[in-house]
């Protein structure tokens, strides 16, 4: 099965910008929807963002014109710019098919705090 990789997450004060990361390990992304998903400390893991194989988008409202994701199809990454993040964006951050058909990575940790 394609394994997943999420990196890129760390310590940014409200504000900031990160770059998260996704590496899978076999040619998945020109084939399915690909989501990045965020758990927050006691919340369900919610779904923040959406790619279909033909580049549409979609991105939950909390997070609507600030995150952006992306993928490069020769690399089998994908990406989830985020942009002036605030302390409600603080979760572990995911990344899987949509809706989740892969085992889930290890996930990158995304604190937002002054």
């Amino acid at each position: 099965q394609v394994q997943l990789v999420e990196s890129g997450g760390g310590l940014v004060q409200p504000g900031g910008s990160l770059r998260l990361s996704c590496a899978a390990s076999g040619s998945i992304f020109r084939f399915y929807v690909m989501g990045w998903f965020r758990q927050a400390p006691g919340k369900q893991r919610t779904l923040v963002a959406t790619l279909t194989p033909g580049g549409t988008t979609t991105y939950a409202d909390s997070v609507k014109g600030r995150f952006t994701i992306s993928r490069d199809n020769a690399k089998n990454t994908a990406y989830l710019q985020m942009n002036s993040l605030e302390p409600e964006d603080t979760a572990k951050y995911y990344c899987n098919t949509n809706p989740p058909g892969l085992s889930w990575g290890q996930g990158t940790q995304i604190t937002v705090s002054s």
